[in-house]
């Protein structure tokens, strides 16, 4: 509930913009009516998140070490960047069946310019990003300008560039990835002392941001949040993230001789694309534009919004992000193959997506779904691995939590149809 003051928006400080604000328990209120009015958001990933945390400890002590928590996001991280770029295409009720193979034959180039063409590392990654904002325009302009449907177009696409990557490679063979910095991607860490530093950034622009947010909601006499609630968030992030880091400096070596300590390289990675996409989605006028397409993409059209021309960009981030996904899948694996990005790599990257909270049916989505659930489809695979369990195991639970979050967006889906959301 809102209390009317006397005093001025522009001149009031946190104290008393805070009286014009609700309360801890109408924000809490109001946060069950949006639950039961189908808005769920990624509440059913983080829940399954800490069930599956709360077993895997339980049934192996391994599972909470660090060493294996370390491990966990450099499994985890090439799942979501590619799962970062699917939430783009999903948001407009698209999909994209090659962005896997996408990965894949980006690296190819990536490797091959190192290797065969003695590129420095920055420039051969430009060249897989190039090679997959490429295979993305094109595959975007026949979507949106010849009217194909994105599966036909995408499942011709995953069959074709499994052929260029096989052409590039060759039948069994592999191109070993031995740069410094690309193989350090995944098995080297940040020194610590940077570790803290980067981390005391993360928390000083984050809290910088959010008070911004805050005053510029008071002054313009927006609906907002409790200040109360925003200080609650600032100290649960600098506590997840001081916590994450002091946990990742340490040394988790199980050979003393060999002290492994630091913040993987892959986690400033996934990091710095969960801010940018953050911002992109939430902050621009492009990211208002994708939402708008994704929600009705004719009353986007009447509204004056070039469709076509966002479908396009969608599939162009997206392959885009693909192209940083198979890298670091790469640099995980030490080398490229044939097969890179196939198998079950686009499905797990679209589980993520779907099981962190982003709607199938176009839309709803963010970035930090992506991370979620690319952290839920890792710990399955972590834990079970743990756990000795054979590899069917693996993909009747992950099946199983994909069937089920589907589900519940499309519960929740009709909920908000049926509350006139």
């Amino acid at each position: 509930m809102t209390v009317e003051t006397d005093q001025p928006a522009d001149t009031a400080g946190f104290a008393e913009d805070s009286r014009r604000s609700v309360t801890l328990r109408d924000a809490w209120t109001d946060y069950v009516n949006r639950l039961r009015g189908g808005d769920m958001g990624s509440l059913p990933a983080i829940l399954g998140l800490v069930v599956l945390y709360i077993v895997f400890g339980l049934a192996n002590d391994r599972f909470l070490s660090m060493l294996n928590q370390a491990n966990l996001v450099i499994q985890a991280g090439s799942i979501i960047v590619l799962a970062m770029g699917l939430v783009f295409v999903l948001l407009l009720g698209e999909i994209d069946l090659s962005a896997g193979v996408t990965g894949g034959v980006s690296a190819a180039f990536t490797a091959l310019a190192v290797v065969d063409h003695g590129q420095p590392w920055w420039a051969a990654i430009l060249i897989g990003m190039l090679v997959g904002a490429t295979i993305g325009f094109v595959i975007g302009l026949l979507v949106a300008y010849l009217g194909i449907p994105s599966f036909v177009v995408t499942l011709a696409y995953f069959l074709a560039l499994q052929g260029v990557t096989l052409k590039l490679i060759g039948s069994g063979g592999s191109v070993p990835v031995r740069d410094e910095v690309l193989r350090g991607l995944s098995i080297k860490n940040v020194p610590t002392s940077y570790g803290w530093l980067i981390a005391g950034l993360v928390v000083v622009v984050y809290t910088a941001i959010a008070l911004q947010r805050y005053r510029t909601q008071v002054r313009r006499d927006l609906q907002r949040p409790p200040f109360s609630l925003v200080v609650i968030r600032i100290v649960a992030f600098a506590a997840i993230v001081l916590g994450l880091t002091g946990a990742l400096n340490r040394n988790r070596s199980l050979n003393p001789n060999f002290p492994i300590e630091g913040v993987p390289w892959t986690l400033p990675v996934v990091l710095v694309l969960l801010v940018l996409w953050t911002f992109v989605l939430g902050r621009t006028a492009y990211g208002r534009h994708l939402y708008a397409v994704g929600g009705n993409a004719e009353a986007a059209r009447r509204a004056g919004i070039n469709v076509r021309r966002i479908k396009v960009s969608a599939f162009v981030l997206c392959s885009t992000m693909a192209a940083v996904g198979g890298l670091l899948a790469a640099s995980y694996s030490g080398k490229v193959s044939p097969s890179s990005g196939a198998g079950n790599v686009l499905l797990y990257a679209v589980g993520a997506a779907v099981i962190g909270g982003t709607s199938l049916f176009g839309g709803r989505g963010r970035a930090l779904d992506a991370v979620i659930g690319g952290v839920v489809i890792a710990t399955i695979a972590n834990g079970l691995g743990l756990l000795n369990q054979a590899s069917y195991i693996n993909y009747l639970v992950t099946g199983g939590v994909l069937l089920l979050a589907a589900s519940v967006d499309a519960i929740s889906r009709r909920r908000r149809s049926a509350a006139g959301v």
